[in-house]
């Protein structure tokens, strides 16, 4: 199936509701019959700039609802959408484009000056267009203006031939650990979810979806994927900050939100939470890093009613491989119960049924309960390989899509995190999780949070050392922490060293940027 079938749905059936809302003081609302209306002059702008089957249309901005008439435009000439990090520097952006070669770039007036100075859009005569630009007549040199174009051209009659074995996606990777990789995305790795897991738009039934995560991010995608052929209205917000998503939600009734732990947590710590209304919320979704169990158990005491999913993927797998359900998060039962619920929060859940997921030891087979493995997965929805690659496309023969997140399965199948393959410490033979240490680290309450990481030495091969950031007004030291870890743990998984730091260096999804951490504190 065709991505582009899921707007054709929703505009089938609810044509007059609302598509799109977005914050700030340019307000737009626009309903689905004018996204669609939309998507199709957009479409046919593209056509006239030479984009057919197999081209790459770059777009570089914050959220807005170009993100989502840009996808849809490229999928019905069968073109390739390149989303690109907003936050990335030159260099940063020129490797992208570089890689991926697109025909076409567009750019939020913030982020023309970055595209004009990267060298591979200057050596290939990459065409441009500014979404925010203003008017043909004020606008740049080399650069055509999003909204005019638009609304000067025709609707493009054609319609896409593509299916769910075709690209319509390269998404590329966070590079948090690695240079990013293009991750080459299929029609079917978004409708394979969406279908399985997603009601189609209901005319009787409204839903309001507070979308924050960057739509350069495969949970951001995803959102809005889901947002579309169930008729939701996406409530848009450009960039995350708290006070502006508390009166979002309060303003446009939002039922549905998908959060980071860091982004939960700054809604929770801001001086005016409480004099929100927040109670049309409905759904938090969480994601894309590791929640700290003291900020879930905040936040199903602060927001009342409030069902909770962690949804676990990567954007190798296109979109959540494993959940863990509402039900996992309602802390009421016998204490048993209750006890067992509040191990969970720390898992990943349990895989969706549309997908196969196995932990592997080092040989390829099923590790036993309760034993560490490599994180595997199966099914249609996973990445085609690494666009460009010549061997490793990160797929194997058997279709299965090694993760490089290691974890283990308990009893019940609930999957645990234990840390990423490549960040496992090696300490005389002793093989070390990083995130088993900080989750005792950051059991002691003068702890806020806490990055473990392997140091080189002589004579153990690598000796752990933490990295830490107190509470304010708590007062600990060095020796209270390792003490407090040997009484958890086995001696040689103690910290050899604690480092205090203000903060730790986080992505835009709030995953700590371990590579930093080890240059600033004695790692390779």
């Amino acid at each position: 199936m065709n991505t582009f079938e899921l707007l054709e749905i929703a505009c089938a059936i609810v044509p007059d509701r609302a598509a799109f809302v977005t914050g700030g003081n340019g307000q737009i609302r626009r309903d689905f019959a004018s996204f669609r209306e939309r998507t199709a002059r957009l479409a046919s702008v593209l056509s006239g700039m030479g984009v057919g089957p197999g081209d790459r249309v770059g777009l570089m901005d914050v959220n807005t609802p170009a993100h989502a008439e840009t996808y849809f435009a490229s999928a019905m000439l069968d073109a390739i959408y390149v989303p690109v990090n907003f936050r990335a520097r030159t260099t940063e952006a020129d490797h992208m484009l570089e890689r991926t070669a697109p025909k076409v770039v567009l750019a939020g007036a913030r982020y023309m000056d970055l595209i004009d100075a990267c060298a591979c859009v200057q050596s290939n005569g990459t065409q441009r267009i500014a979404i925010d630009g203003g008017s043909l007549s004020d606008g740049r040199d080399g650069w055509l203006a999003y909204d005019e174009a638009i609304e000067s051209a025709e609707a493009y009659a054609g319609y896409p031939s593509g299916d769910d074995d075709d690209t319509t996606m390269i998404m590329f990777t966070s590079g948090s650990t690695a240079a990013p990789k293009g991750v080459t995305l299929t029609h079917g790795s978004f409708t394979s979810f969406v279908l399985n897991n997603v009601e189609p738009a209901d005319p009787d039934a409204t839903e309001r979806n507070l979308l924050t995560v960057p739509l350069y991010h495969i949970a951001g995608v995803q959102s809005m994927m889901a947002g579309v052929y169930g008729g939701r209205t996406l409530v848009l917000q450009s960039q995350f900050e708290p006070e502006e998503w508390l009166g979002l939600v309060q303003r446009e009734g939002v039922n549905r939100a998908m959060m980071v732990p860091t982004m939960l947590k700054a809604l929770m710590d801001h001086p005016r939470f409480s004099e929100f209304d927040l109670s049309s919320l409905d759904v938090i979704t969480y994601g894309a890093a590791a929640m700290p169990e003291a900020v879930i158990l905040e936040a199903i005491d602060r927001f009342p009613g409030v069902r909770f999913i962690n949804a676990f993927g990567q954007t190798e797998t296109a979109a959540t491989i494993t959940m863990l359900p509402p039900e996992d998060h309602d802390l009421t039962g016998t204490p048993q119960e209750i006890e067992k619920k509040r191990r969970r929060l720390r898992s990943i859940g349990t895989p969706l049924d549309d997908v196969e997921v196995r932990i592997v030891d080092e040989d390829g087979e099923d590790a036993p309960i309760g034993q560490p493995g490599e994180i595997v997965a199966r099914g249609a929805r996973l990445m085609k390989g690494y666009w460009g690659a010549d061997s490793d496309n990160g797929v194997g023969s058997s279709g299965w899509l090694h993760t490089g997140d290691l974890g283990y399965r308990d009893e019940d199948g609930y999957i645990f995190l234990t840390g990423r393959a490549r960040e496992i410490i090696k300490r005389g033979g002793e093989m070390i999780s990083p995130e088993e240490v900080e989750e005792v680290l950051e059991r002691h309450e003068a702890v806020l949070e806490a990055s473990v990481i392997g140091v080189p030495d002589d004579t153990w091969g690598e000796v752990v050392h933490a990295v830490v950031v107190i509470r304010d007004g708590s007062v600990v030291t060095e020796g209270d922490l390792i003490e407090h870890t040997r009484q958890a743990l086995a001696s040689y998984k103690k910290p050899d060293r604690v480092h205090f730091i203000d903060s730790l260096p986080r992505n835009a999804l709030g995953k700590v940027i371990r590579p930093r951490v080890k240059e600033q504190f004695g790692g390779v």
